[in-house]
């Protein structure tokens, strides 16, 4: 597989999101069959994956870690801090990157995950009370301790990862972005990363699954499953919703590809420095995404797709109201004496 560059880290084009493997979709799968996938993932090329503590909460990391011990040298593994979790309920008690809250954090999840430095540390949301800078200047100690080697954001205000860049570098910004979410493009986010070489690294490429043709109207989701609180997996949005999938098979018939290609096709030719995390729990399924690297889409095809979208509202938010408010914050202004 081709490789790019997220600030100073080289990794597979697309990389795999592990989150779902036990954690937010309902259904998961045992921990040797995790571990079995993300082994398979490796072989065909992934070098890149993506975990964090508040998934499972604290599962996921111990998987990915035992999963990818026989080959670390040749990996990267990107985990978050942000949360207030409760190291032995894995109660989670909201946000909170306060200084030594990092420090803590980092410290069991690099216990878990059996590495002596995690490649790319992302703050997962930020944090309303704590100044970005506070945040960087933790993150950048780190990194000269050599317990990371680079630094991202997940869903912060543009201002705020301007502030941040100032203090550490930062390498890549973790925010959702697909076919039927776009709005990093017109919120300045990626603006910016072109302006300071930032990477990006979209997740939920798939639109959570629906982009890949598997979910309608009539679907029914797990009751655990973190989609049925969105108002965009609600039957009457996926119904209206469904002309983005039809688009995506249309331009797939031409080309033998499936929607899910498509979709992460699209996103690779965006930007060169853009890499799609798409998770799955089923071996095809992963060889299907991955599949979608040898698709490059020709200059016609993305115009077709850009004037389909152009006519194309998608029905329903995202993220369910309390959800929806920990994305895009700035953080407060450092006070100085």
């Amino acid at each position: 597989m081709k490789q790019r560059q997220l600030g100073n880290l080289t990794v597979s084009e697309i990389g795999f999101g592990c989150m779902g493997l036990d954690f937010s979709y309902g259904h998961r799968i045992s921990r040797e069959e995790g571990i079995a996938l993300i082994r398979h993932a490796a072989d065909c090329g992934v070098t890149f994956f993506d975990t964090a503590e508040i998934y499972g909460p604290f599962t996921n990391e111990d998987m990915v870690g035992e999963a990818l011990r026989p080959i670390r040298d040749e990996v990267v593994i990107a985990t978050k801090f942000g949360f207030d979790i409760d190291p032995a309920t894995g109660q989670i008690n909201g946000v909170s990157s306060r200084p030594e809250n990092i420090r803590a954090i980092v410290e069991r999840s690099l216990k878990r995950l059996g590495i002596e430095t995690v490649d790319l540390i992302y703050q997962h949301r930020v944090d309303p009370d704590v100044p970005i800078e506070d945040v960087a200047g933790v993150v950048r100690d780190l990194i000269t301790e050599g317990k990371a080697r680079a630094f991202g954001l997940s869903e912060p205000g543009v201002q705020t990862l301007r502030r941040a860049h100032a203090v550490q570098p930062v390498a890549a910004v973790q925010n959702e972005y697909s076919l039927w979410w776009r709005e990093p493009e017109t919120n300045g986010i990626l603006d910016v990363c072109d302006e300071l070489g930032i990477g990006f690294v979209p997740y939920s490429p798939l639109g959570k699954g629906f982009l890949t043709g598997a979910i309608g109207a009539d679907t029914r989701l797990d009751k655990n499953d973190f989609r049925t609180t969105s108002p965009r997996f609600q039957p009457e949005a996926l119904a209206m919703n469904q002309a983005f999938v039809d688009l995506l098979k249309r331009v797939g018939a031409a080309r033998d590809a499936t929607a899910a290609q498509v979709a992460l096709a699209w996103l690779l030719a965006q930007r060169p420095y853009i890499v799609p995390i798409p998770g799955t729990t089923k071996a095809h399924r992963l060889e299907e995404n991955l599949g979608a690297a040898r698709i490059a889409l020709k200059s016609d095809e993305l115009a077709e797709i850009g004037k389909a979208l152009d006519g194309l509202e998608v029905a329903g938010h995202r993220y369910s109201a309390g959800a929806e408010a920990m994305v895009g914050v700035e953080a407060p202004l450092k006070q100085t004496a």
